[in-house]
């Protein structure tokens, strides 16, 4: 067989095979989980039963099926089917499959349904060499990706593919996995008659983190282990083979940013046990402390300010306690401060301010320092009038001068607009105070 020929997958694999091979539905009737797109009367699923196909990204994390359900397509398609991987494939094989492709339509008028897996690591020319042949329809693209296509994949060709999102599948979805492997004896373990205590699925499929792969096979594991010793699998066998469990996270990743944005909007929300979740999700999966200590220093000036000053103090001592003490000591300094911005007095005003000084600062005339707040150190400036009509604050009886500092076309503004929770409130009523002196 070579890369072109139709590649549809076997009825069933080898009896060597892994069981996560082995277990791969074959029909979509087998397909666990995913039944927001594959149920019954679902789009997707009808499109698959009617041969329908239109060019399609899968996208999800590893363990949800996408490999399966392109390999279901082969299987019921009438088009040829060839795939290949991202990883082992370059430009030549994807003109060469794209010369195939064409060639194929004008002969037989049969279209070509490619499946590339992890199309997220095909570059931009890569990728645009797809586009010649889906827009002449000699190719239907299923590209199968972990990461966000609208990051990893062209604009172009993400424009003419229908994006379908795989979820991590859920503790049930994983247990019926799970039991159907354990039953089958075709396929699976049922031959070996195993036992295996309900505490143990549940470990095992806690331990998977939404991943079938990764529960069938830690589930191989144990029945090998079962087999040559008592015939039963118990959580505590689980528990040993699983050691260290793998936390879904790529610290370059969508997951990156979608677990700093989760950790600063539960702190923003005053949610101390969210936050320190989110906290342990990162640190644990290896994120670099560093990287969240300058996200909690952003975030004490950002989120609280001048409703309680000190947020920013204990940020930054955190900050040079990681630096000090490094890792694994320092994610309680980590979790102090991020615990403490979580309970703190919520304002943004101090970011507000300076978001709206930056915009008339950029957009508006820059006007010239007034006279009077200018230096005057030589007899020429003096001249020009330089310093004069400044007042020395510390000269007035309430430490206040009356004195405009802002340039003509700004008087009178207010850019910091202090809220009334946590210190801000004693703030927002001093500088009441000191605007009325004015």
């Amino acid at each position: 067989m070579t890369l072109f020929d139709d590649d549809r997958e076997p009825d069933a694999a080898p009896a060597s095979s892994p069981l996560a091979e082995r277990m791969r539905p074959r029909t979509l009737d087998e397909f666990v989980g995913q039944d927001q797109l594959l149920g019954p009367g679902r789009p997707l699923r009808q499109a698959i039963e009617q041969d329908r196909l239109q060019s399609l990204i899968l996208w999800g994390p590893p363990g949800t099926g996408k490999t399966t359900l392109a390999r279901l397509i082969a299987t019921l398609t009438r088009a040829h089917f060839t795939s290949f991987s991202a990883v082992l494939s370059g430009i030549k094989e994807i003109r060469a499959v794209m010369a195939e492709a064409e060639e194929t339509r004008r002969r037989r008028g049969t279209r070509t349904i490619l499946f590339v897996d992890e199309i997220h690591r095909f570059n931009k020319a890569q990728q645009d060499a797809f586009l010649p042949r889906v827009e002449a329809g000699d190719i239907v693209l299923i590209g199968a990706t972990t990461e966000n296509p609208s990051f990893e994949v062209n604009s172009a060709l993400l424009s003419r593919s229908k994006v379908y999102v795989l979820k991590a599948l859920d503790a049930d979805a994983i247990l019926a996995i799970l039991r159907r492997a354990i039953a089958d004896r075709a396929r699976g373990l049922g031959a070996f008659d195993l036992k295996v205590e309900e505490e143990a699925l549940t470990a095992i499929a806690r331990y998977a983190n939404g991943d079938a792969r990764v529960a069938l096979n830690l589930l191989e594991m144990a029945s090998g282990a079962a087999v040559a010793g008592s015939g039963t699998i118990d959580a505590a066998m689980v528990a040993e083979l699983a050691q260290n469990r793998s936390l879904l996270y790529d610290k370059t990743g969508e997951e990156h940013y979608n677990l700093i944005s989760a950790l600063h909007k539960s702190m923003r929300n005053s949610d101390p046990d969210a936050t320190v979740y989110w906290l342990a999700r990162m640190l644990e999966a290896g994120e670099d402390p560093l990287y969240v200590a300058r996200r909690l220093v952003r975030f004490a000036s950002e989120d609280i300010g001048n409703a309680d000053p000190q947020a920013l103090s204990i940020a930054v001592a955190a900050k040079d306690a990681v630096h000090f003490i490094g890792m694994p000591e320092g994610n309680t300094a980590l979790a102090q401060a991020a615990i403490y911005l979580a309970i703190a007095p919520k304002s943004n005003a101090v970011y507000r301010a300076y978001l709206d000084a930056a915009e008339a600062a950029m957009k508006e005339t820059a006007e010239p320092v007034p006279l009077h707040l200018r230096n005057a150190p030589t007899r020429l400036m003096k001249q020009l009038d330089y310093a004069k009509g400044y007042k020395y604050a510390h000269d007035e009886p309430d430490g206040v001068a009356d004195m405009e500092c802002l340039p003509p076309a700004h008087r009178g503004r207010q850019f910091y607009k202090p809220t009334s929770r946590g210190r801000e409130a004693a703030v927002k009523k001093w500088i009441e105070e000191v605007r009325s002196k004015k």
